[in-house]
């Protein structure tokens, strides 16, 4: 296992570079990291950790968000769940992990995880509108993730701010609810999340135990305040995933932190139906957008219209 001073020097390195440093940047590293066996990679500005057996959670802990993006090795291919910000190379880094063949699925196809996207052959989508469009590539949404209190330190060497955006990618076919995809002697299952965005998707290796849940949960604060969350649906997915408990070992979030008890779905079902039932009050986090915390989890929504 690498050492945790090891983690603690490379954040140090990184915010150094810039001040001040944001508020965010400071909490850095997470404690929970300090169990997980590190692997050595390359490039800086990822830090890839083992959470389980042929599995590697791939950080970007320089950029606020903190996503998180998963390689599944089988024994025949592997499994890319998300492609990060695009910041840096994704792909460089996957393949000092595994020289197998990979196939990339994302969690939905939000910036932030799709940036790498367009590196892949590979890819398959939801077979949604909300996909499609935003297999077009952005610009925007990318910038936004760049400014100086988004970034803890300095970014990669040679990386252009001016052009940052996600860039297009394609789709080599559909995935939907229920597919599965074999990775020799590993099975993985699709199950659609819908809610947090229309194309949210979960995954389930059952013969480990290991539920992948995208942002549809993970240790933070839950965005549910953009246009195309729709709180019904999300509702609905998160039952679903708390059905599936009994039969997770280890929860795997898009966020923050890539380990979570599977306890903690079946916490989120009430503690999402207590907001709703307008239960609980919330704090103003940001104009347009309140916090809702229900004990360890949390909801980032839109304001309440109350005209």
């Amino acid at each position: 296992m690498a050492s945790f001073a090891i983690c603690v020097a490379a954040i140090t390195s990184f915010a150094s570079a810039q001040t001040p440093i944001p508020g965010w940047c400071r909490a850095l590293p997470r404690p929970e990291y300090k169990s997980l066996d590190r692997v050595a990679t390359s490039d800086p500005w990822f830090e890839v950790y083992k959470p389980a057996l042929n599995v590697f959670a791939i950080y970007e802990p320089h950029q606020s968000e903190e996503v998180i993006s998963y390689l599944i090795v089988g024994e025949k291919r592997a499994l890319l769940f998300d492609t990060g910000m695009g910041i840096s190379d994704i792909k460089k880094v996957t393949t000092e992990l595994t020289n197998l063949p990979i196939i990339v699925l994302n969690s939905h196809t939000h910036d932030d995880h799709v940036g790498g996207n367009w590196e892949f052959s590979t890819i398959y989508g939801m077979d949604t509108d909300f996909t499609r469009k935003n297999a077009r590539g952005s610009r925007e949404d990318a910038q936004a993730e760049i400014t100086p209190d988004q970034i803890c330190g300095t970014l990669p060497s040679g990386f252009d701010a001016r052009a940052y955006a996600t860039r297009p990618w394609r789709i080599t076919a559909y995935t939907h609810d229920g597919d599965r995809f074999d990775l020799g002697g590993r099975t993985i299952e699709v199950i659609a999340t819908p809610g947090h965005t229309p194309d949210a998707i979960s995954l389930l290796d059952r013969a480990k135990g290991l539920l992948f849940t995208g942002d549809t949960y993970y240790p933070a604060p839950i965005w549910l305040f953009r246009p195309e969350t729709n709180l019904d649906a999300y509702a609905s997915s998160i039952r679903r995933l708390a059905a599936l408990a009994p039969q997770v070992r280890l929860v795997l979030g898009a966020h923050n932190i890539p380990v979570a008890s599977p306890a903690v779905l079946a916490r989120l079902v009430p503690a999402f139906d207590i907001v709703r039932a307008g239960k609980i009050s919330s704090a103003p986090e940001s104009p347009g957008r309140v916090l809702y915390k229900v004990d360890d989890i949390s909801f980032l929504m839109r304001e309440p219209d109350t005209r």
